[in-house]
């Protein structure tokens, strides 16, 4: 293993968002959802007029509060599928 990821990982052992790439939560949100079902879960304009990938990134880069709320409902989620 490369030694910056190891130092990295030690530096972050509890982080479960450490690793993962804001385009793969969205991505697997809208999979998951759908872009109705996440407009209404979380209601702000990129999700609910004229949603993409792209809008959303440039949006969630910017607005700290917004991006929490995402990485929330991704890591709620992925823990509901690990129960099931």
């Amino acid at each position: 293993m490369d030694q910056k990821v190891e130092d990295t990982n030690k530096q972050q052992p509890n982080n479960p968002l450490h690793g993962v790439k804001l385009a793969d939560i969205l991505e697997y949100l809208e999979a998951e959802y759908g872009w109705d079902r996440l407009g209404s879960m979380i209601d702000i304009r990129c999700f609910n007029f004229d949603p993409s990938i792209k809008s959303s990134l440039k949006f969630l880069r910017k607005t700290p509060w917004a991006r929490d709320k995402v990485e929330a409902l991704y890591l709620q989620t992925k823990r509901k599928g690990k129960i099931k």
